[in-house]
């Protein structure tokens, strides 16, 4: 029988970790010219190819129109795990020597609340708040989510998080400058890319048609909510 599991080479496995990496730290994938710069291509376009060769592999989805429209798919990251742990049991390595760095799937799967509207006043898990529940694979996320929101509105498109999308979620109460955040300012919760400035909290879209939000020091219905972690396409229940 065909072995159809994705193979990776030692580049693609490299960009597929680094984007990994860049979901983990800033909740959003790299850009084709961050790619080029941390592996040392003379260009976006090589970055571009073997973006190209993973999508084909169906190992990421590229979403046209957005510099940062790279997503992993869930589907296919457990057989790339499992061909990364076929060939090492039989001694098969990378040109470093050392075996390819990928984690192998655990037997749990983590059982996630889905979010969706969020009512005023009231903690964003509540019980009302909650959709559904999804099992999801642990190693689609470098750090663990606490729950999933469903994304509402585009105002995060260039980055590829799109109406509808599934955001991973873990709960934190600080942010770094540039992370993907979800906070609340009075009855609303919204997706935004935190930053810190003397004047206040600025939350920045991804999307040139909104605007920043800036919330002043003085302002007491704002809270933080979570970092994003990953995301999932939303897949259609019908």
């Amino acid at each position: 029988m065909a072995d159809d599991k994705p193979k990776l080479t030692p580049r693609q496995q490299q960009i597929f970790e680094l984007i990994q990496r860049s979901i983990a730290r800033t909740g959003a994938p790299p850009t084709r010219a961050e790619i080029a710069s941390e592996l040392g291509f003379r260009s976006a376009n090589a970055a571009e190819e073997h973006l190209q060769a993973l999508a084909r592999k169906g190992v990421i989805e590229l979403v046209g129109g957005t510099s940062r429209g790279i997503r992993l798919k869930a589907g296919t990251l457990r057989t790339v795990n499992e061909s990364r742990r076929d060939e090492v049991q039989r001694g098969s390595t990378g040109k470093s020597g050392l075996p390819f760095n990928l984690p192998l799937p655990g037997l749990e799967q983590l059982v996630l609340p889905l979010v969706g509207r969020v009512a005023a006043g009231s903690p964003i898990l509540a019980q009302e708040h909650v959709e559904q529940t999804y099992a999801v694979e642990p190693s689609l996320f470098a750090r663990k989510p606490d729950y999933l929101l469903r994304v509402r509105g585009m105002s995060m498109k260039d980055i590829g998080i799109l109406d509808g999308d599934l955001l991973a979620v873990a709960r934190a109460r600080e942010a770094r400058n540039g992370q993907i955040v979800v906070a609340r300012i009075g009855d609303e919760v919204t997706v935004k890319r935190f930053q810190r400035t003397p004047q206040g909290i600025q939350l920045l879209p991804e999307n040139p048609e909104f605007e920043p939000i800036l919330v002043s020091p003085e302002q007491d219905d704002f809270e933080l909510e979570g970092l994003a972690v990953g995301l999932i396409r939303n897949q259609p229940l019908n």
